[in-house]
């Protein structure tokens, strides 16, 4: 496959220049001296428009007050309204300023994965509303947007010119013909989270190519892998991200970022090149917008790996995928000792923080955990997980055997599918393990169906037999309007159980994202820890078994019924 110099693709227009050496540096190790240099110019020139966003005296990064809704444009639904304006009126009428933080997820138009096909990255799905439902949303809260950048639907223009022979397009993406395909075991070292084809065959005006796609589902190949060693796939890509920074954008969580660099021969996951890429981006972020932030959702085997994206060159926060597992089997088996282990690794510098979240639109991630936990006691979640109703997807290992990559499921089923235990004693386990993620280093995230408790979605997987879709429920507005105003509803019980503890957390200054954290060992039962420093320290006990757990910190003895948690100034 040959790539035509960058000057072949380069568009000409824009203006602009803040950034300096380090940053031509940068591009030169990617695309060489020429070529790093036209790109340098051109990005420049980009940056010259958005000199009047720059913040050259920026807020603070967060604070405990700081917490995401992570959310869909058409979470909710009322055939009275587009899908994004019943997000607004809910936001309004139920969250208010509970949340600092709106996580919506991919809104362009798609054509498969809920949104994370995209077939144009500057549009708003004609069904969810417009880019000002976006900006309205914008104005009451930190907008979180996704930069979809490893991929494209295979409905994009850019894919659709190279069905039809574009030169210029065909180099957009990896592709191998028939009589040249890497080797077998080239591919099998390829680190991904599918068990589908790496590589996938289209016809073309010019003949069938092979395209590399990562994120193929089965039969379902619908995301295409961009080729970022075509410099002007990085410079399409610092487009779309300037444009959402026109629109507002506080936050952006860049999707799939850890595998945007291939190269056979490697797994081709986080590689110097990938965090290369990642500081660019991170440049242009502190250049044009020094108050946007960048989150990572990177999936890794260990912490370690996950926090090499933490830096004040590469990311602000990166996903904490860990977490969740890691509750689940401290809930499955009474004991809280991987957890706690886990946790005393959480050290990051000022200026960066984790994302801490237990459920989100993909399911409970469990290559996360590869490392934390043994086989044995990977089987312990697993075994519970089946019995509360989960279905899993795969991932294919070098050797040809596939392991399970995530659970799908949502997070209250995970905890009380098939209990026969009083409701009080779910919602406690529940509010407990929310606790947990709330007290944590970082910045929490919470995902709109655990506002309700909402069960996993038998319905909607068997209609589609798409895992994710069990997680992924589309909640009725006046449905939930009525349980919300029936104070003795599961519903309600449960939103209201959350928000009490959201603003418990928000007065609390010993959360702060930047707060000192100590793991304390007081009873293998209990997840426990200590926040703040001096005056303002804060003791977290959270009883993730089944039993009443007495304990003494300081003197004091505090007496925790099963599952329940107790936040202490000290």
């Amino acid at each position: 496959m040959g790539i035509p110099s960058i000057a072949f693709y380069l568009l000409k227009g824009y203006h602009f220049s803040m950034l300096g050496t380090d940053f031509k540096t940068k591009l030169s190790s990617l695309y060489g001296d020429k070529q790093g240099a036209l790109l340098f110019q051109k990005i420049k020139l980009l940056l010259k428009d958005f000199k009047a966003y720059r913040n050259s005296n920026p807020p603070a990064l967060w604070d405990e007050k700081d917490i995401a809704l992570i959310t869909y444009a058409d979470a909710f639904s009322d055939k009275k309204k587009g899908s994004l304006q019943v997000l607004q009126t809910f936001l309004k009428q139920y969250i208010q300023d509970r949340f600092s933080i709106v996580h919506i997820l991919p809104f362009a138009p798609y054509s498969s994965d809920r949104g994370f096909s995209i077939i144009d990255h500057k549009k708003v799905k004609k069904e969810f509303g417009s880019w000002k439902d976006i900006s309205n949303i914008a104005a009451q809260y930190r907008l979180m947007i996704d930069l979809v950048s490893n991929h494209v639907s295979v409905q994009h223009r850019w894919f659709q010119a190279l069905l039809r022979g574009s030169d210029k397009y065909e180099d957009y993406f990896i592709w191998y013909p028939p009589n040249a395909l890497p080797s077998e075991e080239a591919i099998k070292n390829v680190r991904r989270g599918r068990a589908a084809p790496l590589l996938n065959p289209f016809t073309t005006s010019k003949g069938v190519r092979y395209l590399w796609s990562t994120y193929s589902v089965g039969n379902i190949i619908d995301q295409i892998d961009l080729n970022y060693h075509n410099p002007i796939v990085l410079l399409e890509m610092v487009k779309i991200l300037l444009f959402y920074l026109s629109m507002n954008v506080s936050i952006l969580r860049f999707d799939g970022i850890g595998g945007l660099w291939k190269e056979l021969g490697t797994n081709c996951k986080h590689l110097p090149q990938n965090h290369l890429i990642a500081s660019v981006f991170r440049d242009i972020l502190n250049g044009v917008r020094s108050n946007t932030l960048m989150f990572t959702e990177t999936t890794t085997a260990s912490i370690t790996e996950n926090s090499s994206y933490l830096s004040e060159e590469e990311a602000h926060a990166v996903y904490n995928f860990s977490l969740a597992p890691l509750v689940l089997f401290s809930l499955y088996t009474g004991s809280t000792t991987k957890l706690s282990a886990f946790a005393q690794n959480m050290k990051v510098q000022k200026g960066n923080t984790y994302f801490n979240i237990l459920d989100i639109h993909d399911g409970i991630n469990m290559y996360s955990v590869s490392s934390e936990l043994e086989p044995q006691e990977l089987e312990v979640i697993y075994n519970n997980a089946k019995q509360k109703g989960a279905v899993f997807s795969y991932r294919k290992l070098p050797n040809g055997d596939t392991s399970i990559k995530e659970m799908h499921m949502t997070w209250w089923s995970a905890l009380n599918e098939g209990s026969n235990q009083p409701f009080e004693i779910q919602l406690r386990k529940f509010l407990t393990t929310r606790a947990v993620a709330l007290s944590l280093k970082g910045v929490p995230g919470i995902y709109y169906l655990s506002l309700f408790g909402t069960k996993n979605d038998v319905d909607a997987y068997t209609k589609s037999n798409h895992g994710r879709d069990m997680n992924r429920t589309k909640i009725s507005y006046p449905e939930i309007v009525t349980q919300l105003s029936k104070p003795q509803s599961k519903e309600a019980k449960i939103f209201n159980g959350l928000m009490a503890l959201l603003e418990k957390r928000k007065s609390l200054t010993a959360f702060h994202p930047d707060a000192e954290q100590e793991i304390v060992t007081l009873d293998s039962r209990l997840f426990s820890l200590v926040r703040g420093a001096g005056k303002d320290k804060v003791l977290a006990l959270h009883n993730l078994s089944a039993d009443t757990v007495n304990v003494t910190y300081l003197r004091r003895t505090y007496a925790l019924e099963p599952y329940s948690y107790i936040w202490q100034e000290l």
